[in-house]
């Protein structure tokens, strides 16, 4: 693990939620870092590359925690319940709207800033974007769901919404209100 590295990335994914990633100049991620302009291109040959070096990390993080909070309330809190593991998304996501670092989501950010399809970070962000509805394709189909790609495709809606509700309305109870909309959803499909 490289420490200077590690630091520049937190420094630009703070500097990232708070001020935007086009706004967030270099100058600034590296004077906050304290890191040398010329360790900043030891490691990434453009701004561009920094910022897709945050969204893989934060992706990483990201995909890492929700699957452990959703296995960890579905073996406990929902074991059984066949849509158990799909509510405890929308809980994950609760806990997460309740943080004190809840900025909204990194990739939902940078798809409003980087507009063009072909752009690599926008092909990113739909990338990330395609596998959370994976995993919540994979988590209906373990609950027994037929119809799971479409049924996955709905819940990503409610999720997105959710985030972008708590984010824009600083409505911290958008997962629950989220959730309240899955459970109508599965119990629907369940039929």
């Amino acid at each position: 693990m490289n420490t200077r590295k590690d630091h520049l990335l937190d420094t630009a994914q703070r500097l990232f939620n708070a001020n935007g990633y086009h706004a967030t100049g270099i100058d600034r991620i590296l004077s906050e870092s304290g890191v040398s302009k010329a360790t900043l291109y030891k490691y990434f040959r453009s701004k561009e590359a920094l910022i897709m070096e945050v969204l893989r990390r934060r992706h990483h993080s990201f995909d890492t925690w929700l699957r452990e909070f959703v296995d960890a309330r579905t073996s406990s809190k929902y074991r059984g319940e066949p849509a158990g593991a799909m509510l405890a998304v929308f809980d994950g996501l609760d806990r997460w709207f309740r943080s004190e670092n809840f900025c909204g989501c990194n990739f939902i950010n940078a798809s409003a800033e980087y507009g063009d399809r072909d752009d690599p970070i926008h092909e990113l962000v739909k990338q990330h974007k395609s596998d959370l509805r994976d995993y919540l394709k994979s988590l209906l189909k373990r609950g027994g769901f037929s119809r799971a790609r479409e049924l996955s495709q709905q819940l990503m809606l409610l999720v997105d919404g959710a985030i972008v509700n708590a984010h824009t309305q600083n409505n911290p109870k958008a997962a629950r209100e989220a959730r309240q909309a899955a459970k109508c959803l599965l119990s629907a499909a369940a039929r």
